[in-house]
């Protein structure tokens, strides 16, 4: 087991939260009520979430000694609504068992 599969689920977890409130709260609402400051608020710590997925799956992959095909699918995930759940569910939960 990795010793940052911990680190990398939360991180996950954090993302993936991150990005269902930007998409589907703060963007809605800087529209919809033309206010902007929940994707500002949102924003910047959804993309340093993000920098820091994309880092620790490369990480990870070296680490499990992920194949690339495994590797793009956890990447990919991370731009899919609730891909981050699914990766972890999928991939990583079954790691720890």
């Amino acid at each position: 087991m990795s010793k940052l599969l911990p680190t990398f689920r939360i991180v996950a977890l954090l993302e993936g939260v991150s990005y269902i409130l930007l998409l589907f709260i703060a963007t809605p609402i800087k529209y919809l009520a033309d206010d902007p400051q929940y994707v500002r608020m949102l924003g910047m710590p959804h993309g340093l979430l993000f920098i820091a997925y994309v880092v620790l799956a490369v990480l990870m992959s070296k680490d499990m000694k992920w194949d690339n095909r495994t590797l793009w699918i956890v990447l990919i995930a991370s731009i899919i609504p609730f891909g981050t759940f699914y990766i972890d569910r999928k991939y990583l939960k079954t790691v720890n068992a």
